[in-house]
Parts: structure tokens; sequence; C-alpha cells
């Protein structure tokens, strides 16, 4: 595969080469191939020998996060139209591993996001630069451990406000759980989203993770993504000052936002997920040898090559188009869930051929494609699993909603 690197001479080679087929890179410039060539050699060199060995023993490779916050990926959001570039970053940290692509979005994408759309503007002018600096981590914490795909009517977690003085402005008391929050253990704050009591729409709330009340535990056994850390939250009357809340998320409608906004970074993981695992895949059958011949000379290894080229072309081409719309404001629920069910289906399918093509080495860490394979399945289902988002593009085909109440 071809590759380049930050010098002159290396740019004029294609960053993504076999794997970006239809040349989507082409819709970048110089300076932001420039980018993404300095962040591949970090993750070539620095992260890629890690991945197996913290994969295994389920842990995050901690000293890969300054680093990769010193390569300064995460501009300011008005800085920031160029979503294409945007996608690429997370498709080349994807393409590496899963893991680091959802790490680099819980900040990048859904947290600015909660903090871009929910918090007004002296909030944001105050919590902004912090964000995209990464002095000020945090989580989005929505899912919670009997509420997933039904979150909007479901949502359990309780906000309850106690009136104080003018100056203080009352404070909040939140009780409930959360579940499945990656990060949360190293974050300075939770984004907790809980329903008041008063008028049953939900609120949005920076709580910090060390607060009295707040108590995290490691999720265990897991067979996907095992080394991003995702933490149950337990919140037992935490307290939270007025000026913590975010000031324009008054209602689910205000999360819908978020979520619309967000969806398309995991369809860019998951485009990201198929060109590794096809880039592995490629790699092996050049070199393995099997009744005397590489293995990429026999046709039926040819075919599964050619069917998961294809989904990986597709899906770069769903979600470079999708960027383009969205750079023009143009922000549509179907749109978001489309490319994210599609790219998402397509990557499940891309993700066992290589599997498949690579044989019995292919269930070992060593060949890289048993690591796409299985974090595959945690993409597949976050940010909306197939099915939510099917009947998001079906009620607007239709009109009509099928979601049952």
């Amino acid at each position: 595969m071809l590759t380049s690197t930050t010098t002159e001479a290396g740019l004029g080679a294609r960053l993504y080469g076999t794997a970006d087929w239809y040349d989507a890179e082409a819709l970048l410039t110089c300076d932001e191939r420039t980018v993404l060539a300095r962040l591949r050699e970090f993750l070539d060199a620095d992260a890629k020998p890690l991945l197996a060995g913290y994969w295994e023993r389920g842990e995050f490779p901690e000293q890969l996060a300054q680093p990769l916050i010193d390569l300064d990926l995460m501009e300011p959001f008005e800085e920031a139209a160029r979503g294409i570039f945007h996608g690429f970053r997370i498709f080349e940290l994807a393409r590496t591993d899963a893991s680091l692509a959802t790490w680099y979005t819980a900040q990048a994408g859904l947290f600015r996001t909660a903090i871009r759309v929910g918090a007004s503007a002296e909030q944001q002018e105050e919590w902004m630069p912090g964000v995209v600096d990464f002095s000020l981590k945090g989580v989005f914490s929505l899912t919670e451990p009997e509420h997933g795909s039904d979150i909007a009517g479901g949502l359990a977690t309780t906000a309850r406000f106690e009136p104080g003085t003018t100056a203080d402005g009352g404070t909040w008391v939140l009780d409930g759980a959360k579940r499945w929050i990656g990060g949360a253990s190293t974050a300075d704050v939770l984004c907790v989203f809980a329903r008041d009591v008063a008028d049953g729409q939900v609120k949005a709330f920076l709580v910090d993770r060390t607060a009295s009340g707040v108590s995290l535990e490691k999720i265990h056994g897991k067979a996907s993504l095992r080394m991003m850390q995702n933490a149950h939250i337990t919140l037992s009357g935490v307290r939270v000052p007025e000026s913590m809340r975010l000031q324009e998320v008054n209602s689910f409608k205000d999360v819908a936002a978020m979520l619309r906004a967000m969806r398309s970074d995991v369809a860019w993981i998951a485009a990201g997920v198929q060109a590794g695992a096809f880039e592995a895949a490629l790699a092996y059958v050049r070199e393995r040898q099997q009744f005397g011949r590489p293995l990429g000379s026999f046709q039926l290894v040819q075919e599964k090559l050619a069917r998961m080229l294809g989904n990986t072309t597709a899906s770069l081409s769903l979600v470079t188009r999708l960027s383009e719309q969205q750079a023009k404001g143009i922000y549509r629920d179907q749109d978001s869930a489309l490319a994210k069910m599609q790219t998402s289906l397509m990557m499940r399918e891309t993700v066992a051929l290589a599997r498949e093509v690579v044989g019995g080495n292919g269930i070992t860490l060593a060949a890289d494609v048993a690591r796409f394979h299985a974090d595959a399945e945690a993409v597949y289902s976050y940010e909306g699993t197939h099915e939510i988002n099917a009947l998001i593009v079906g009620r607007a085909l239709t009109g009509e909603s099928a979601f049952t109440h």
C-alpha cells in the first residue's frame, strides 16, 4: 500500500493508496494531508506495536494519550468547517484501532458537541478552549443500565432543583446510573443527562468526576473494544450548581440535535475499521504461501478482497458526501442515520471476510484482523443500533413513525 511522509516528496504519493480506491483523499488540501501523514507516522511507529498486548489485557495505552493530544488534531469548531478533514482524522485513527478512534471522538465529537450545542455563549467561552486542548476532558453520559435504544422516553436518571440565593442560582441534585460510558475514569467532568422531576424534561449537567456521590466501576468481561475503558456510573444525591447546567438543553429534542451531529463520526469509524481490516488481510495474502503459491493468487481469495474493497470504497464515499453536506449546514437525522446504518452493516461483512481470508491465523492478534473483527461489533451497536437507524430513515421516507411506544 502506498503511504506518505511529511516530506514534500512523500506528499506526492497518495496517503491512503488502495484502501481509497476512488481517491477521496484528493478532496484534502496539502496541509491537511501533512497533518494526516504526521498522525500516521506516530500511529505506525508508536501505537501499532502496543495494540495487541493492551487489547489482550483489556487496558488502554495511556502513554499514547498525551502524544496524540500534542499532535493538535482538534481545532476550534469555528475553524473546522472542513468536515472531511475532521472525518479523515477519525478514519486514520480507526484504520489503526477502533478504541483509539473512540477515545478521540469521545472528546472531539461527543463532548465537544455537547458543549457546542448545549452550552450558552458564556459557558462556551469559558469551557471550549479547554475542550479543544484537552485540558478539560469530558465524556457524554447518556446511556443507562436499562435504557439504550429507548433512552428518549426511558431516561430514568433524575434531577431535582433546590432554589438558592440569587448569587448562586440554586443547586440540582442528581440520582441514577449511567452505563457504557467510555473514558469516564480519566475524565475531568461527566456530561450527565437527567430528567427534571418538575417538568419531566431532559436537562444536562457537567458533573465533577470526583464529586461526592459519584462512583465509577469499570465494566469487565468485554469481548469488543477491550482497550476502551467503559464505566458504570452511579449517582447518589450528587449536588451540581446551576452554573454547571448546560443552559441550552431543555428537552430531549436538544439531545437529539447533538446525536444528529455526532452520528457521522461513528460512520467514519466504521469506514476506517474496514480500511484497517482490508489492508491487514491484503498484506497477509500477498505474503502467505499455500499449495506452493501466494494466497492472493487464488480466485476465491481475490473475490473476497474485491468485496472488502467495494464495501470500504462505498463507505468512504458515503461519509465523504455526508461531511460535505454537513459543512454546508445541512444536518438531518435521516442522513447521519443512513450513513451509520450502512457503513456499519458493510463493516460487519468486511471484517468477517478479512478474518476469513487469513484463515486460522485470523483468530490471533498477531495478524490484526481478529482485533478489527471483534471491535466492529461494538461500533455496529453504539450511536444507534442498525434497527434504530433504519427506523429513522424509514420515518423520513414514509412520513410514518414505526417506533414502538
